[in-house]
């Protein structure tokens, strides 16, 4: 573990103001809470968060993100509070370590409605305060370097996690190196044989061909001193999981791979940069098409450079970035450069981009949004897109997401463009708007009074405004529809309860409900977005009531100790008359599993967790939510009948997604509300003997936990 002393000379190297005696304080504050702790290593607990905190001191980082990685897991591991840590830290330290804690318990691997709004809070805890997820990053980093102590099953899952979450997010930020180390120490978890497929034809590479990087790196500065440009010459194989990625995009053998030599060029001057493509381009052949101009149309994280792929020493491809000094430091540290030190002074880096700006472009059009899976499906196309830089016929440059469409663009534009588009010339060539657009084009829009977006646009589209926008104007077109089905419904259920579905009594609802008018109230109800059980009671509380010797959820549950509070597993939504048993989670009370529930097996070996548990007998309320797999016909009122035979079963439909629409079949999730595992026998039997229902089934997924 490192030294108090040692961890102080570091952040000295680049802050040599750095407050020492805070550093001190919180590194035996830090000591103190976790002793005792064990990782799964056997080592001292503390050496974690010790080891984070030297990780960001490569990136040069303030006091209080010191300070913080050092505290970070105080809060949720210790009996340390808030109260205490800003009492002794400050405010500011003491928020950061609370963020991070928050980051922790956040499950991004859970259920896609569970992890949109886990995104969500972790989109929100960047934007109060960037420096939160730098200390996470780091601290998964250091949790990569050392995951060989956990047991395979949570190796895989933490792999997979970082290889899907936080190392596209790294990218994202601009912190590239540490983009490409969890990716390469996950690849070594999730497929190592693969791994070490790729390293050994590199050794073998070696032995036939010498040092290729050494030579290419003294061809280059060769050059570089004939024409008298002072500059530092890097060079580097890539990494073996961005040689696999390439092999599997490509569907190409290690042996016909071009470009698996990388060199990085450092000069002095923008001017500089721009002389020593010239030079590279002089000597060697450019590949064409491989070459970005990042200086003049920097990305949005601040990135700038000069990438060119040429083809070098006996005819082997290999790309060339070409950058300044203060831009490598921002291409190396990211957004982070914002908080680097240097002489005990922020770094004044005219390239390092204001944090705040940066996380307002990635979530300004994350929120438009009302969808859950819709601002997951954004989030993810902005944090995994590389970018295109397209010019429109006035010559303003458009900044999009490799693999976008004109559509995207028009949409990029203005909403209006998008939605009335009908054609686009590239380089003044027609072309169908499923064109993928490609750096420097000029594209014009062709724009038609009355049209509408199509449906199929969805899927030719890449960025997340384009997709927003189409879903919006599809909801608006459907909206006919949805107050049709809405008054089917309502007919329906009013019936049930011996009442008319006036529209005097849906104006009442919609006053009741806080809604515009009663065709709201119908296009929610046709839309799943309000239940006919919810507009009833509404008007007639008394109708829709529990009988009285109901059991209310909270009491449905015997076993429990006094203080403990319980929710249902998500993974296999157990039901009073199924068995049962409880897992005990610190701070979340208990979570009750179906006895047969797979989930359960990581369990095993944490007895001490498992709570006895059996639900309470007697008449349980219709509130424990159980999801259907549905498939049904499309046909004219089909939905609906299906909707009354749900009501008629005295179940209640919480929520309802389409999974899949096609010419002759809907493929739908419902959400249900029931009492017990007999009502949802009677459910399911019910709707198995529907004539329009193709398929149902319960859906117990292990991938939503807890």
């Amino acid at each position: 573990m490192i030294d108090v002393e040692d961890l102080i000379a570091l952040v000295r190297n680049y802050n040599p103001k750095t407050n020492a005696e805070l550093i001190r304080r919180a590194y035996d504050y830090g000591r103190v809470m976790h002793e005792g702790q064990k990782r799964h290593s056997g080592e001292d607990y503390f050496t974690h968060p010790v080891a984070v905190a030297a990780i960001l001191t490569e990136q040069r980082l303030d006091d209080a993100t010191i300070v913080t990685a050092l505290l970070h897991d105080t809060i949720e591991d210790t009996k340390s509070t808030f109260t205490e840590v800003s009492r002794q830290f400050g405010e500011e330290v003491a928020e950061l370590v609370d963020g991070v804690t928050k980051l922790t318990n956040l499950q991004l691997t859970s259920t896609e409605t569970k992890q949109s709004e886990n995104f969500r809070k972790l989109f929100m805890a960047m934007s109060k305060d960037l420096r939160v997820i730098l200390v996470k990053l780091a601290d998964r980093l250091h949790n990569m370097r050392t995951i060989k102590s956990l047991q395979a099953p949570k190796q895989a899952r933490k792999a997979r996690e970082t290889m899907d979450i936080f190392a596209p997010l790294a990218g994202r930020m601009g912190m590239q190196w540490m983009r490409e180390e969890l990716e390469d120490l996950s690849f070594k978890v999730l497929n190592p044989e693969a791994r070490s497929s790729i390293i050994r034809r590199f050794i073998a590479l070696q032995r036939e061909t010498g040092d290729v990087i050494h030579k290419i790196t003294a061809d280059i500065r060769a050059e570089l001193e004939k024409a008298g440009i002072e500059a530092d010459v890097f060079g580097r194989a890539k990494k073996p999981y961005s040689i696999w990625r390439k092999m599997q995009e490509k569907q190409l053998a290690f042996s016909r791979l071009s470009d698996i030599y990388g060199f990085r060029i450092i000069c002095q001057s923008e001017a500089d940069c721009y002389r020593i493509l010239g030079v590279i381009h002089q000597r060697w052949y450019a590949v064409p098409g491989r070459f970005k101009d990042y200086i003049s149309q920097p990305k949005s994280n601040g990135y700038r450079s000069i990438h060119t792929t040429v083809s070098g020493r006996d005819g082997k491809q290999v790309e060339v970035q070409i950058r300044t000094r203060q831009m490598h430091e921002v291409a190396e540290a990211g957004v982070a450069a914002h908080w680097s030190y240097r002489d005990g002074v922020r770094a004044q880096n005219p390239f390092a981009v204001d944090p705040t700006r940066w996380i307002t472009t990635l979530t300004e059009r994350l929120e438009t949004g009302d969808d859950h899976d819709e601002f997951l499906e954004n989030v993810k196309l902005e944090m995994y897109s590389d970018q295109v830089f397209c010019f429109t016929p006035k010559g303003d440059v458009i900044q999009l997401p490799k693999g976008a469409t004109p559509i995207d663009l028009a949409y990029a534009i203005h909403t209006r463009i998008g939605n009335a588009c009908v054609g686009a010339k590239v380089d003044g060539i027609r072309v169908p708007l499923w064109t993928r657009l490609k750096n420097g084009q000029s594209v014009e829009i062709i724009t038609a009074a009355g049209q509408r977006p199509q449906a199929t646009w969805i899927d030719i589209v890449a960025t997340g405004r384009a997709k927003a926008a189409i879903r919006r104007s599809l909801r608006e077109e459907n909206r006919e529809r949805f107050v049709k089905l809405g008054h089917e419904l309502a007919r329906v259920a009013f019936e049930h309860v011996g009442k008319k579905a006036s529209d005097k009594a849906l104006r009442t609802a919609a006053k009741t409900l806080g809604l515009a008018n009663e065709t709201e109230v119908l296009a929610r109800l046709g839309s799943a977005e309000l239940t006919a059980r919810e507009v009833i009671e509404a008007i007639y509380p008394e109708l829709v009531s529990h009988p009285a010797e109901e059991i209310e959820g909270h009491h449905s549950v015997i076993g429990l100790a006094a203080d403990q509070s319980f929710r249902r597993a998500n993974c296999c939504q157990p039901v009073p008359g199924e068995r049962i048993v409880g897992i005990t989670y610190r701070g979340q009370g208990v979570v009750v599993h179906a006895i047969d529930c797979p989930a359960l097996a990581e369990f095993e070996e944490q007895p001490q967790r498992w709570v006895d548990l059996h639900w309470h007998s007697g008449r349980h309320a219709a509130v424990n939510a159980v999801s259907l797999n549905l498939t049904i016909a499309n046909g004219a009122g089909v939905l609906g009948r299906i909707c009354t035979i749900i009501g008629e079963q005295k179940a209640n439909i919480s929520d309802l997604t389409f999974v899949d629409r096609k010419p002759d079949f809907y493929r739908l999730i419902l959400e249900v509300e029931l009492r017990d595992a007999e009502h949802l026998h009677m459910l399911l039997k019910a709707l198995e003997a529907e004539s329009d229902v193709a398929q149902v089934e319960r859906i117990r997924d292990l991938s939503r936990k807890p």
